[in-house]
């Protein structure tokens, strides 16, 4: 089957599309079925994530398949931004997002700055960040598909990170109300407001679906964050209770809501999932860094969006 016409049969399969219920409880029946329950099963070990061995590589694409995010543990524990750089790469991902506080080769070093602009931006300081997607002020042609976090050294205590597979967050908020995802699937239902510096507007507002299916793969994307000082939601009723049950969502004891603390030589590979993380606390010897690369391309799992029946399979 041609590219076009394999494109043109996922989306009109897509479960993503809140009108085809059909093809929505197939995927469901099977996200639900093979979803980690426990943030062990996230885990893998491995030597060295700059060379995975094959069973590692095929380890942690098993669980971005079931769950868009894998954890690493390994013994690359040195200061090293080829780490993320070469982890990347083994999974398709290329195309580094090079934002303007990123250093110049794309890769973000993630800790406590008390000086220059860093110093204005949460993800520079030691306080807790709220529930977000990378990238959710990016325009469209330069959204954020994937992301590693690779941890250099801890802080002394906290840092600790919440996950949500983006997927699952679209299912529950569906399965709650189908009218839900289309609130957030509406072109106008999240704006980010524009940044301004002392030479006028540095980058225009943005706004766009919190939720976006890919036309070419069918593939969902999430645009998200719970900072109340960087949104505007579309003021209609649908669209205000929809941003409400998923705030309620995240912060609320979900099965589907895996917590980690990432030490010296760990990792998370990830479909930019949604992600927060607690505040912490450095100390002279214990100074969180993390390395974080972000992706406009997907992690390559080789898999279709599946919409086709189990064969004997019953429903969870």
């Amino acid at each position: 089957m041609h590219a076009s016409a394999r494109a043109a049969h996922a989306l009109a399969a897509n479960p993503f599309d809140p009108e085809n219920e059909s093809a929505y409880r197939r995927w469901r029946d099977q996200k639900l079925r093979n979803h980690p329950s426990r943030v062990e099963e996230l885990m893998v070990e491995v030597g060295d994530p700059r060379a995975l061995t094959d069973a590692e590589h095929e380890a942690i694409l098993q669980r971005c398949r079931k769950a868009n995010m894998a954890i690493y543990a390994g013994g690359a524990r040195e200061a090293d931004k080829d780490i993320p750089r070469l982890l990347g790469r083994q999974f398709g991902l290329q195309r580094l997002d090079a934002n303007w506080l990123a250093d110049d080769d794309g890769i973000s070093q993630l800790t406590v700055s008390g000086t220059g602009e860093r110093r204005d931006y949460i993800p520079y300081t030691d306080r807790p960040i709220k529930w977000h997607t990378d990238g959710y002020y990016n325009p469209p042609a330069r959204r954020i598909w994937a992301m590693l976090l690779h941890c250099v050294s801890s802080a002394a205590s906290g840092g600790r990170s919440g996950l949500m597979d983006h997927e699952i967050a679209y299912l529950l908020l569906r399965d709650a109300n189908p009218d839900f995802v289309r609130a957030l699937m509406a072109p106008e239902a999240m704006t980010i407001p524009a940044r301004s510096n002392d030479a006028g507007v540095a980058r225009p507002a943005q706004t766009g679906p919190v939720f976006h299916v890919d036309p070419n793969s069918a593939r969902l994307h999430m645009r998200y964050t719970a900072r109340t000082r960087s949104i505007r939601w579309k003021q209609d009723a649908p669209t205000l209770a929809a941003s409400a049950f998923l705030e309620n969502l995240l912060n609320a004891d979900s099965p589907y809501l895996f917590r980690a603390t990432l030490a010296p030589g760990m990792g998370i590979v990830c479909n930019n999932v949604l992600h927060d993380r607690s505040g912490f606390a450095d100390d002279p010897t214990h100074r969180r860094l993390l390395y974080r690369a972000r992706y406009f391309d997907r992690i390559e799992d080789g898999a279709a969006v599946s919409t086709e029946p189990a064969a004997s399979q019953a429903s969870p």
